[in-house]
């Protein structure tokens, strides 16, 4: 009996396990095409975003216009270009649009960062003959990113329209960068800026700046625009021409690095001229919600209060007096104050990932260029315009490994991990885990490509890492007496992609390339 009944069961079993394999099989084809239309609402956003990306056009037309340097029509036209590519993008997926979600922002800023910096390609091949793709795209990464790597020579020569279109990249880049991450990164998880996030319990939750997170990208903006003009106003005090004077306040406000000659802020030779740009880089490489705080408060509290700033102060200043004191025993400047100067300068624009050059400080022992490179990677604060692991996840690491040493005394001890007085949770902890890891796996690969295309070791290793960072001058043939024009097509892309994936602190772009990410 039993053996005559097992065929029947067995059928039933067969029938339901195909029912079962086609509806699986439907929920992954719904599950598709449900992700398909996600993209497309994104492409419609996108779309909106690069035809509103065209204003940003206005400004260089209208320095032509003043000048007369003859560019207005080539931004006209690269602008016009952008609207009609932009509004058909929208209008193609226009019965798509709805409300994004959450993982929907990854997709969104990476495509934008890649968009944008192929639009603001197009005036830069208008305007230089000669210019290729990769290195008009290339310029325009670089400066969206603020990273200020150049392909660039013949700086001086340049019209004035396509100096400022350069430098404002770094001001649209910077404004990005402030928005992106109170509103994108803190998805992540992976960094001090999820307290902005309203729905957030993270461990500093009541110092959010306003209930809404565009209410709060709204004020960041304002506070940004505010330190940009007074930092332009200064610049042209300590003896700089108007434009110069602006395009250096977007260069410094975002911690990019353009200039708008080809030997850097070294060609003003104005020590007044470097100590603006030392406190505009300092004030960018602090959290901006620090500084909309401390103007509504109108009190330094909110400085005295913030981990980071005080350890990057701590960092900055013991870096400057050591290496100070290094560079002037090797005599490479006969007098202490003149060293004091050029060192200072030096290490604040490296440290913030600015990039700004004043002095070939390859020159120096190696110990001074090999540590500023390192200070790259720490110094910046969460929510300012640098990049690099920032200081935040570095305070944690360091807070983690005393943490590690004490559970190895005493195994039964709960030892939270601290960090402004707060209790930083667990998540936290791993997440951070996990982007350093990506971070130094991302350096190692960028690398070891760049050397099979026969790039030596200190250029591809210290080239990755200044592009990373968003920091611009690396060391040798990337170093800051050079530009990254020598490079091979193929080698400039590698460096463009480090600039993205650092600009973007990694998870967002490589989260795209992942499984999970398409499922529903």
């Amino acid at each position: 009996r039993h053996s005559a009944r097992a065929p029947a069961g067995g059928g039933r079993r067969r029938g339901e396990g195909a029912g079962v394999s086609r509806r699986r099989r439907a929920g992954v084809s719904s599950h598709a095409a449900e992700r398909l239309v996600d993209v497309f609402a994104v492409l419609h956003v996108l779309g909106l975003m690069l035809a509103f990306f065209a204003i940003t056009f206005v400004l260089p037309m209208v320095c032509s216009l003043v000048t007369g340097d003859g560019m207005l029509g080539d931004f006209a036209a690269a602008a016009g270009l952008n609207v009609l590519v932009g509004l058909a993008l929208a209008f193609a997926f226009h019965r798509y649009r709805r409300e994004l979600k959450a993982r929907d922002g990854f997709l969104l800023v990476t495509l934008v960062w890649v968009m944008m910096s192929a639009a603001a390609s197009v005036p830069l091949m208008m305007a230089i003959p000669g210019l290729s793709f990769t290195d008009a795209y290339f310029e325009a990464m670089s400066g969206l990113t603020t990273t200020g790597s150049t392909v660039l020579t013949g700086l001086d020569a340049l019209p004035p329209s396509v100096n400022l279109w350069r430098s404002a990249l770094h001001g649209c880049g910077g404004l990005g960068i402030i928005v992106l991450a109170v509103a994108v990164l803190p998805l992540l998880g992976v960094g001090g800026m999820q307290v902005y996030k309203a729905e957030s319990p993270g461990p500093v939750k009541d110092e959010k700046l306003t209930p809404r997170i565009t209410q709060t990208a709204k004020a960041l903006w304002l506070v940004y625009t505010g330190i940009t003009a007074a930092g332009a106003i200064a610049l042209h005090a300590a003896g700089m021409t108007w434009l110069d004077a602006i395009c250096h306040a977007f260069s410094a406000i975002g911690l990019g690095g353009f200039s708008t000659h080809d030997s850097g802020i070294g060609y003003y030779n104005s020590a007044a001229v470097e100590f603006v740009l030392i406190l505009i880089m300092l004030i960018a490489c602090m959290n901006f919600s620090r500084h909309f705080m401390a103007v509504q408060k109108l009190s330094f509290a909110p400085y005295l209060r913030d981990t980071e700033a005080k350890a990057i102060l701590i960092v900055l200043g013991t870096s400057v007096v050591g290496i100070t004191l290094l560079v002037w025993a090797s005599g490479h400047y006969q007098q202490f104050a003149t060293t004091l100067r050029h060192v200072a300068f030096s290490v604040v624009s490296v440290a913030s990932t600015t990039g700004f050059v004043t002095q070939d400080y390859e020159k120096w022992p190696i110990f001074a260029p090999v540590w500023m490179l390192f200070l790259s990677c720490i110094v910046c604060s969460t929510g300012s315009t640098g990049g690099g692991i920032k200081m935040f996840r570095t305070l944690l690491l360091e807070r983690h490994a005393v943490r590690e040493m004490k559970v190895l005394l005493h195994p039964r001890a709960l030892v939270p991990i601290r960090i402004g007085g707060h209790v930083i949770p667990e998540r936290i902890v791993y997440a951070v885990l996990a982007f350093i890891f990506l971070y130094f796996a991302t350096i190692a690969v960028l690398t070891f490509t760049l050397l099979l295309s026969g790039l030596d070791l200190v250029s591809s290793f210290s080239g990755v890492v200044a592009s990373i960072n968003n920091l611009g001058p690396g060391l040798e043939l990337a170093g800051p007496s050079t530009q990254y024009q020598k490079f091979t097509d193929f080698q400039t892309w590698v460096f463009t992609t480090a600039m993205l994936l650092g600009r973007l602190e990694i998870f967002s772009v490589l989260v795209l390339f992942t499984p999970a990410f398409w499922r529903k």
